[in-house]
């Protein structure tokens, strides 16, 4: 059935005088298509290669010079009909549209992101649950490690402790950290900040900070810290000064306070509403004005302070999106001044491109991925064609920067663990990371889940990793991550090469993928189903399966049931 097309459009600024427009079409049967180019009085014409269908929407694309200001429309040939997509819409004129897309340099920022984070393989880390490096530092209440995690209590674990165990991350292959907050807090996971430019003294100080630093870069490993901007704890020593004096604080408009005096307790969940905005109702995280110039000043300070204090490497920003939106163009631009190659990713659970745009976040936490994966490996709810239809979505939802450089997750402090998911099955979490550590962007695993740590939902993914418990260590899937992080490494394709996918079958529930780039190129396929199945190669190649090491000199190759094949076929 043929469908009259509805079309959007993208245009992503590469900077040195290029630019990538892509078209977006509903048409199932588009012919072919175009963008047509003028500036300066020359009219040019570029083919748009297809990118192919997802979802029901056909994808296309050209780049195009474009060193100053011009003029630009696509022509499609579809359903039988030649159109014209133009700012007034569809339009079927023989002729050439008098209305025109415009393009202005300056107006779409070119932006590059980190070329480390490429390469990179994140570890999360939340400091209280890794490990206690030093016991003289500990809470008054810290509890015996390994208790059962609950919302308030402490185990003692700090940045000494990270620092005692940077063998085990460099011997897993880890080339960058993601610490949840560090500053100083009442809470064991830090979300409440008192004092945004001081460490927590449970875990530590600037001394011990800058040593853990400086001892990941002798490695090759990066440190990203948690920036928690859009609220700070009802005890930070401004929203004090608020509840003490009013509005005669110099802080009142820091908050949007709603009535005064403020109460000391509230009997309820969300009580505090009343009195002033705080996040999800908690009283004990007042929402901060950005409408104030003071705040935005104070946390472009705080934004810069770690980056060039500590030397650290970029910021996870937590519920970004609950942060006027103003206020991220001018915090990119501080922290690339601080360090030009630091990493900004924000914790977005959804469709992330209003920050993607190349003037305020490199990329986001990517939790479509988390889902999709999910969904296809652990719940089963997702065929294999929805799978591929979800993956190349989101790439295609996103500037080409951006998708080299995703957060691509399983886990974090925000969900069940992996296995948790899986209900125990480790095939499922062997076929999840595959998947994982061969897709475009940075994997990142939550510390613990490469051992098959489990939990459910927030405390319960916030235990204690049980250096001292062999038992609940599985090194056979410790040595499977180990040993996909390294494929990764040694693989250009793996991560930053093209993505084609080649097998995409619901019934056999196989999904193969190509990655290439110059020099090296690898097929991925990921059997889900309970039964062997045979993939067919594209063309008689030489090959070498990584993951087990056999020789491959074939058209097929078949994939052991539940499990995944790597390939890096020879050039």
């Amino acid at each position: 059935m043929r469908h009259e097309p509805q079309s959007r459009r993208f245009v992503n600024a590469l900077g040195n005088g290029r630019v990538i427009l892509k078209l977006q079409s509903t048409c199932d049967a588009i012919e072919g298509a175009h963008v047509v180019w003028r500036d300066g009085g020359t009219e040019r014409k570029y083919e748009l290669a297809r990118l192919g269908n997802v979802n029901g929407n056909e994808f296309f694309s050209a780049t195009v010079p474009a060193i100053r200001s011009g003029e630009y429309i696509f022509h499609v040939e579809a359903c039988g009909q030649p159109r014209w997509f133009t700012p007034k819409g569809l339009e079927f004129n023989s002729s050439t549209p008098e209305k025109w897309f415009c393009y202005e340099p300056g107006a779409q920022t070119p932006f590059e992101t980190p070329a480390w984070v490429r390469d990179a393989v994140f570890y999360q880390i939340f400091p209280d649950r890794f490990y206690n490096g030093d016991p003289s530092n500990d809470p008054a209440n810290t509890e015996p490690w390994g208790t059962t995690p609950a919302l308030r209590n402490f185990m003692g674990g700090d940045l000494k402790g990270i620092l005692d165990k940077l063998d085990y991350v460099s011997d897993l292959g880890i080339s960058a950290l993601y610490l949840t907050p560090i500053f100083k807090s009442t809470s064991n996971h830090k979300y409440d900040t008192v004092d945004y430019f001081t460490v927590d003294e449970h875990f530590g100080d600037m001394a011990v900070l800058r040593q853990l630093v400086e001892a990941c870069h002798e490695r090759g490993i990066r440190v990203v810290l948690d920036a928690v901007f859009n609220h700070c704890s009802s005890l930070h020593p401004y929203f004090l000064d608020v509840k003490q004096k009013g509005r005669e604080s110099r802080y009142w408009n820091w908050f949007f306070i709603k009535k005064w005096p403020i109460p000391d307790r509230f009997a309820r969940h969300k009580d505090a509403l009343e009195w002033y905005e705080c996040w999800w109702g908690f009283h004990t995280l007042p929402k901060l004005n950005y409408s104030n110039p003071e705040v935005e000043e104070y946390f472009l300070k705080v934004a810069q302070y770690w980056l060039r204090e500590a030397h650290t490497d970029g910021w996870r920003l937590d519920v970004p999106n609950e942060v006027i939106q103003t206020f991220w163009p001018k915090f990119r631009h501080v922290v690339k001044e601080a360090n030009p190659e630091a990493y900004i990713v924000g914790e977005i659970w959804d469709d992330a491109t209003p920050w993607l745009a190349g003037d305020q976040f490199d990329a986001v936490m990517n939790y479509r991925f988390q889902k999709a994966l999910l969904g296809y490996f652990a719940d089963e709810t997702l065929d294999t064609k929805t799978l591929d239809h979800t993956l190349r979505q989101i790439m295609l939802d996103y500037p080409e920067q951006t998708t080299a450089v995703m957060f691509n997750l399983l886990g974090s402090h925000d969900t069940a663990r992996p296995m948790t998911a899986v209900k125990g099955d480790v095939d499922s979490l062997k076929l999840m990371a595959a998947a994982q550590m061969t897709f475009e962007g940075a994997p990142c695993i939550y510390y613990g889940d490469e051992i098959g740590m489990e939990g459910g939902k927030d405390p319960d993914c916030r235990r204690c990793y049980p250096w001292d418990k062999p038992a609940l260590q599985n090194r056979g899937l410790f040595g499977y991550y180990q040993k996909l992080i390294a494929i990764r490494k040694a693989n250009p394709a793996l991560r930053t090469g093209t993505f084609r996918p080649i097998v995409v079958d619901n019934e056999r529930e196989l999904y193969a993928y190509e990655r290439r780039v110059d020099g090296n190129r690898c097929i991925v396929a990921l059997n889900r189903s309970q039964t062997p199945q045979t993939i067919e190669l594209p063309g008689q190649i030489t090959a070498v399966e990584l993951l087990s090491g056999q020789s491959v000199k074939a058209a097929q190759w078949v994939v052991t049931a539940r499990h995944a094949a790597i390939l890096r076929v020879a050039s």
